[in-house]
């Protein structure tokens, strides 16, 4: 199998897991006011789902999509676990300086992302992620390393862009069907969040 078609395979699945796995979650955390990050969690092997969560911040503000997600995680027992080093992590939003923090702490050598820190604040109006990056850590938008000693981070978008036609249209296709229903989870959120006690809603 050639890496084009490897890739292909990769984000047919990374799509997939959030069309039928991430997306119906966020929709019911959503409805309970909270916000519109969600992770899950694949098997390299096969590329299969081991997990589905999403924010959970109205319970408690450290719940953001990819923490809660290592929550659960840690949560399955024994043989039910896999190695996390054998897991792909799959993030709807590019982690926050606490989630990427979370993300090594528990192993992962991998990270894939679907909207960038500049979507979170321009299109959702979520601009937490940035500031805290440029407050806390003096970094401006990207100033992370992406690639360290502990894990690469890459952008399904960038991913797609390097993939041959037709599939890259195909998948750009479903990319854009996936934006424009977080578009509409988004609108909900921002016209319910008032009523929420989340501390940076």
């Amino acid at each position: 199998m050639t890496q084009q078609h490897e890739t292909a395979g990769l984000l047919d699945a990374l799509l997939g897991a959030m069309e039928s796995g991430i997306i119906p979650a966020t929709e019911a955390g959503v409805a309970a006011g909270n916000k519109i990050f969600g992770a899950a969690l694949l098997k390299k092997s096969d590329l299969s789902t081991v997990l589905v969560e999403t924010n959970n911040e109205t319970e408690n503000p450290l719940w953001h999509g990819e923490v809660h997600t290592l929550k659960r995680f840690y949560e399955m027992t024994g043989s039910e676990r896999p190695d996390s080093r054998d897991l792909i992590f799959l993030s709807t939003h590019e982690p926050c300086s606490m989630c990427l923090s979370a993300i090594t702490w528990a192993g992962f050598d991998n990270f894939f992302y679907f909207f960038s820190h500049e979507d979170s604040r321009d299109a959702f109006s979520i601009p937490h992620d940035l500031k805290i990056l440029k407050e806390v850590f003096t970094l401006e938008p990207g100033g992370y390393n992406r690639t360290n000693a502990f894990w690469k981070g890459q952008s399904i978008h960038g991913l797609i862009d390097r993939v041959a036609e037709p599939q890259r249209s195909q998948l750009k296709d479903r990319a854009a069907a996936i934006s424009r229903r977080y578009d509409e989870l988004s609108a909900a959120y921002q016209a319910s969040k008032s009523d929420n006690a989340i501390p940076l809603n």
